[in-house]
């Protein structure tokens, strides 16, 4: 227990808004933008659900009436879709309504492989309405993504690349981080290219530079494009890219549920536990 705290007080705010927000305060302070995520493992009942989604609509006010420089990130598991994706896609309306009556930005994570088809569908309904308020997540280690890249393309979704941390099988996943890397890079270069706004969600500095030399040798402007990266890890990174005169959101999860988030990042894939620590000491 105490090493996972130790280890989850590196890059979580804390359990409450209030210690959040100092967070966001600072980071703000030095340039960054932010992304804010309440934990909350899958809800099997409505009293949850309804329970995160109106933390969220009160969050969202709350960013509102501090002026922070924050957007929110979301699970849809938390908003019920174990329970009715019609019944999620009701609560997660109702906080991308929210967002866009503040003028703010909620961006819908990509969980497990299992939840990929459904999570795009409840993304592309609630897109039809607030198609300024919503964006959605691509997973470069699933062989599916080009396409759903492809799509997001054509249909101007705003889009967060990450490579993926969850355990996914080797007949839908690429097993190797060779070739996950490999179509992070060739997706990633469309989404600079053609993309509405993307976001690059990586640490991986060859990457991230891989990203530089593109934008550069394509006269792609650094205000069209975000390097995204979580709280805490690989801050002297961050602060470089932001004396380079890019664009740096950083993810800050926050709330009571750090030690189920904790343990479920760590079990998932061996790969998430040996990031962590190999950053753990790392500016």
């Amino acid at each position: 227990m105490n090493i996972l705290f130790f280890l989850a007080k590196r890059f979580i705010a804390g359990e409450t808004f209030e210690r959040a927000k100092e967070v966001v305060k600072r980071l703000n302070d030095m340039g960054f933008s932010v992304t804010l995520d309440i934990l909350g493992e899958s809800v099997k009942n409505k009293g949850q659900a309804e329970r995160a989604r109106d933390s969220y609509i009160e969050l969202l006010g709350n960013i509102y009436k501090l002026s922070l420089n924050s957007h929110i990130s979301l699970k849809l598991t938390q908003m019920g879709l174990d329970i009715d994706d019609s019944y999620c896609y009701e609560n997660v309306a109702g906080i991308v309504k929210t967002a866009h009556e503040y003028k703010n930005f909620v961006r819908i994570d990509m969980e497990g492989s299992q939840y990929a088809q459904r999570t795009i569908d409840i993304f592309e309904k609630v897109h039809k309405d607030y198609p300024d308020n919503v964006g959605m997540v691509i997973q470069a280690y699933l062989y599916r993504s080009k396409d759903d890249a492809a799509h997001s393309i054509e249909k101007r979704y705003r889009i967060r690349l990450c490579k993926g941390a969850y355990k996914e099988p080797p007949d839908i996943a690429y097993p190797n981080k060779r070739d996950v890397n490999k179509n992070f890079e060739e997706i990633m270069k469309e989404l600079l290219l053609k993309g509405n706004y993307p976001a690059i969600a990586t640490h991986d500095e060859g990457l991230i530079d891989s990203a530089k030399l593109f934008t550069g040798e394509n006269n792609i402007s650094k205000d069209e494009f975000e390097f995204q990266m979580l709280y805490g890890i690989r801050r002297m990174l961050q602060e470089k890219l932001l004396r380079e005169g890019y664009r740096v959101r950083i993810y800050v999860p926050y709330g009571t549920h750090w030690l189920p988030y904790t343990i479920r990042r760590v079990r998932e894939r061996k790969e998430n536990l040996w990031f962590v620590l190999k950053n753990i000491f790392r500016r």
